[in-house]
């Protein structure tokens, strides 16, 4: 819900002066806006039936109403915390519930790599996927620790997450990864 109030206000929250900054909403609003459209249409349809019903009419309203944001604050969560990338790390996110900095001399490769499907039970391997896919993997020299949801860790070596302009992210990190450590035999 607080990603609703950043939302209307137009403000991101995690994102510090002079970080470059790739959304990933855009390719779940379409899903997320119609799912929240039926939803909608769902509770007009209850408050007409259930209106013999004072009580229980009241109940399915309130229940109907807070799916409603709650489907609205979803996509609003994905747009106000997006990927950044600062001079030393990219930070990628997924909604309000992953958070994973990974310092960029971790990073040992990075491509564009669009998939559809993911296997959820690869060991060391987070998949951030946005409509089901992914545009972006990237191989870690040393793993990361990503925390879960409800605090679960686990250490990752390998990251595929999307990016609404994922090519652009791309050249960014190989930038930023260059300019971290310049070619040897030139000066810095």
């Amino acid at each position: 819900m607080w990603s609703l109030l950043l939302w209307t206000t137009r403000r991101r929250t995690g994102v510090l002066p002079g970080d470059q900054v790739f959304g990933h909403a855009r390719d779940q609003a379409a899903l997320l806006f119609g799912f929240g459209f039926v939803c909608a249409v769902e509770t007009v349809g209850m408050s007409y039936l259930l209106g013999p019903w004072p009580v229980l009419h009241a109940v399915v309203l309130v229940l109907d109403v807070y799916t409603v944001l709650f489907v609205v604050g979803l996509h609003a969560a994905s747009v106000t915390r997006p990927h950044t990338l600062s001079g030393d790390a990219l930070r990628l996110r997924q909604a309000a519930h992953v958070d994973l900095r990974i310092p960029l001399e971790r990073i040992a490769s990075a491509s564009y790599d669009l998939k559809f499907t993911h296997d959820k039970n690869e060991d060391g391997v987070l998949n951030l996927p946005v409509g089901s896919q992914t545009s972006l993997t990237l191989t870690l020299s040393e793993p990361v620790v990503s925390v879960g949801l409800l605090g679960r860790t686990r250490e990752v070596h390998t990251v595929r997450c999307h990016a609404d302009d994922a090519r652009a992210l791309l050249r960014a990190v190989t930038r930023a990864r260059t300019a971290l450590s310049p070619p040897p035999g030139r000066p810095a």
